[in-house]
């Protein structure tokens, strides 16, 4: 093949030296548009593994790298004048300067040209390039090639808000990766520090807008900039000076960071590769690495003897899924450090914990692997946070009480609530109470059973249970008295009402489906039909406002009666109350629709007439949609703080915060993943200042420590691993080797706890020696 590499960056030349070891018949050249020693970096970062796939895919140039690397394993933590360090954690760095010099030599040995001070164009794939059979734009985060056909490559370009700035200087951060945290009389301002050669440092300097703006940062030249963060962080740079390589930039020396993620990376014979295809933040160190892997698989397909057009294809498929992993976990990383005010004001080893699992990357039990004794220490400081002391064994964070009003609560997990759709008009049976009974005994400190609505026309489907009639309360006392009798756990009941979600088939007959016969009339904020198919609502009246809160009010004191320990109003995933708070169902224009005071207006008064009869000793909580995944068409980020702490202005005692389903699916851009809801319940926590518990994709034990550790949440609810394993708390305990009274195993089962214990604990002692 005859191929043009627009960009020496290390993508573009790595491909290019791994096309020639898999075929020295191709021909390939690489237009660089600077001479072959310049760089305007410092130095760049990879993991172990990184270099590890180098190796396989070329060990010569690999083996040069690897006598040149710098090595560390700890990464420090400078905050609030004290120095946290958690080891483990393998990082390298090399110079971008003799990282290109090493990759330029070795793919002269194998014959690849090099047109350095070469300027391209767009215009010249068709002219000067015509004669090549692919085109690789390597151009990086300002690719002329992408930029000039946006639409073709199905690009999205976001533009971060923090301000940052590449810096080196000579003092000597080989020990660790650094950050350092300071407080200056403009905000605060931060570093990512780490050594890449013998003599030299990357120093990255980070703030945001508001601190940017406030030192003047905009207004000054590259020398006055870096003198000024010289300044700063003096303390840390025992005399040495901080250097600038950025005099070629008109303007500020700092930039913002964009992240860019392509949809389509291949047009015609031209195919994008490393950051002109997509970029990681670089708090997570990721880019080069990401150019490196999709240099690999592109070459491996173009030489695999497939098509060049299935070849592209192929390679995007492949890379273009570990870019998106990539990019969640940089997403992750770089809004933390965009939302750094949340979590300045944690202690030091909290702080620490926080930004270490920032992407989600990084577990509690990975950590444990890393550095033992620094996260039992981790362990000690939550559990002295929960109890007051700490125990002779370190003890994870999920198996630490929590209280509420006054109930406590022996550990952190929460059956979450699941809908059962096999209640008969309304009436729960047998089912429910082997269902739940079962659950109750599996280790959860406290147990929720499914919404159950307030009225006959307020149930979702016909299976749906209620509590609107005094047998239906009877009969969920009959449930309650039985896990009182039977465990440890706590029973929380929630409250709802369908609205226009309402009159449809149970699940397993088609989700959201209308009944084909015998419907109920609906009500809704709006007249709006939840999907197409769907029947439209009622728009309420003054009639209705008042019939439906003296149902609430009424099932309020039947729970209370039926003796549940907690109650939850559900005012999220586009039930009735929900409806009224998100704009994309209530377009009402009185006192009850337009501003979040108004549409938030019914709900709180519904919430505030059950809090006057619940007893006050019992907690509550609501249940909220956070966003409804269409941006500002819906309730945003920001809105949902406010709902948050409204509800809690009212009376609520901690917020359970979920996200979407108001909405059919097709009308919504969600951004799913293991724990995806959980930054949204870390918002609200550390902004609103409210108890929050955690729900959505969360089924392993590290999810629920690392939520927990992280202050992202004071409790974490399970769903479907309940579904499938009622004594996943149990489980958990056993895996993790935790003996403690924060899990009461039912006398009768112990001796199979035993074993599993037993077994859990020779499965992992084979895994790590297999």
């Amino acid at each position: 093949m005859n191929i043009v590499v627009l960009g020496g960056g290390p993508a573009g030349v790595y491909l290019a030296l791994s096309m020639k070891l898999k075929n020295p018949s191709h021909e390939i050249t690489v237009y660089e548009r600077n001479r072959d020693n310049d760089t305007f970096g410092w130095g760049v970062v990879f993991s172990d593994q990184t270099m590890q796939n180098l190796r396989a895919n070329d060990p010569v140039s690999a083996e040069t790298m690897i006598n040149e690397l710098i090595h560390w394993d700890d990464i420090a933590v400078h905050h609030k004048n004290e120095v946290v360090r958690s080891g483990g954690h393998g990082f390298i760095g090399i110079g971008r300067l003799r990282l290109l010099e090493i990759l330029y030599a070795r793919a002269r040995e194998l014959d690849v040209k090099f047109e350095f001070e070469t300027e391209f164009e767009v215009e010249d794939i068709q002219t000067k390039f015509a004669h090549a059979d692919l085109i690789v734009a390597a151009d990086g985060l300002n690719s002329k090639i992408r930029n000039h056909d946006l639409e073709a490559f199905d690009c999205d370009i976001d533009m971060r808000p923090n301000k940052f700035v590449w810096l080196g200087t000579h003092q000597r951060f080989d020990d660790a990766f650094t950050f350092i945290f300071e407080e200056t009389e403009h905000g605060w301002i931060w570093v990512h520090a780490y050594q890449f050669d013998d003599e030299t440092s990357t120093f990255i300097v980070e703030c945001g807008p508001e601190t940017y703006e406030a030192f003047g940062f905009e207004h000054m030249d590259h020398v006055e900039s870096a003198k000024t963060c010289e300044r700063i962080f003096a303390k840390y740079l025992d005399g040495h000076s901080l250097m600038t390589k950025s005099a070629h930039i008109r303007g500020s020396a700092w930039i913002n960071f964009p992240r860019v993620l392509c949809h389509q990376w291949v047009k015609d014979n031209v195919v994008l590769i490393g950051d002109a295809a997509h970029t990681a933040h670089f708090s997570i160190g990721s880019g080069t690495k990401l150019g490196f892997e999709d240099a690999i698989s592109l070459a491996d397909h173009l030489n695999s003897g497939e098509s060049v057009k299935q070849a592209l294809q192929a390679y995007q498929d492949e890379r273009e899924l570990e870019a998106l992993k990539l990019q969640s976990a940089a997403r992750n990383s770089m809004g933390w450090f965009e939302e750094i005010e949340r979590y300045i004001d944690y202690d030091p080893i909290p702080f620490t914990y926080a930004l270490l699992t920032r992407s989600q990357r990084v577990s509690h039990e990975n950590l444990r692997l890393r550095d033992k004794e620094w996260l039992e220490g981790v362990e000690n400081w939550f559990e002295e946070q929960a109890t007051g002391q700490v125990s002779a064994k370190p003890v994870p964070p999920m198996f630490t009480p929590y209280r509420l009003r006054g109930m406590e609560l022996k550990n952190r997990v929460v059956v979450s609530p699941m809908s059962m759709y096999s209640a008969k008009d309304g009436l729960i049976d047998d089912f429910h109470l082997v269902h739940y009974g079962a659950r109750a005994m599996g280790g959860a400190a406290l147990m929720y059973v499914e919404m159950t609505d307030v009225s006959a026309d307020g149930r979702i489907t016909p299976g749906c249970a209620g509590i609107y009639t005094d047998e239906q309360g009877a009969a969920w006392k009959r449930v309650v008295d039985y896990v009182h009798k039977s465990s440890d756990c706590k029973i929380a009941m929630q409250l709802g009402h369908a609205g226009r979600k309402g009159s449809t088939k149970v699940g397993w007959e088609g989700y959201d489906m209308p009944l084909d016969e015998g419907n109920w009339e609906l009500i809704s904020p709006s007249p709006i039909a939840w999907d197409k198919g769907n029947q439209v609502p009622r728009e309420m009246a003054a009639a209705d406002f008042e019939r439906v809160l003296n149902d609430f009010v009424a099932a309020t004191k039947r729970t209370d009666e039926a003796g549940f320990d907690m109650l939850e109003l559900h005012a999220g995933h586009g039930y009735l109350l929900s409806s009224f708070i998100t704009p994309v169902s209530n377009q009402r224009t009185d006192e009850y629709g337009g501003s979040l005071e108004n549409r938030l207006r019914f709900p709180l008064e519904v919430f505030r007439a059950m809090r006057a009869v619940w007893p006050e000793q019992k907690p509550m909580s609501v249940r909220i949609s956070s966003t409804d995944w269409v941006g500002d068409k819906g309730v945003t980020p920001e809105e949902a703080v406010l709902i948050a702490q409204a509800f809690a202005e009212a009376g609520a005692d901690i917020i359970d915060v979920s996200t979407g389903q108001t909405l059919p699916f097709d009308q919504i851009q969600p951004v799913f993943g293991r724990m995806f809801q959980t930054p949204m319940s870390d918002r609200i926590r550390n902004e609103a200042k409210v108890a929050t518990m955690a729900v959505g994709n969360i089924f392993e034990t590290d999810h629920v420590n690392s939520i927990l550790a992280a202050g992202r949440a004071d409790l974490v609810l399970l769903a479907r691993p309940h579904l499938m394993d009622p004594n996943w708390t149990i489980r958990a305990a056993a895996e993790l080797e935790y003996h403690g009274d924060a899990v009461t195993v039912p006398k009768q089962y112990l001796t199979a706890y035993t074993q599993l214990e037993t077994n859990l604990k020779r499965a992992a002692e084979m895994a790590l020696n297999a």
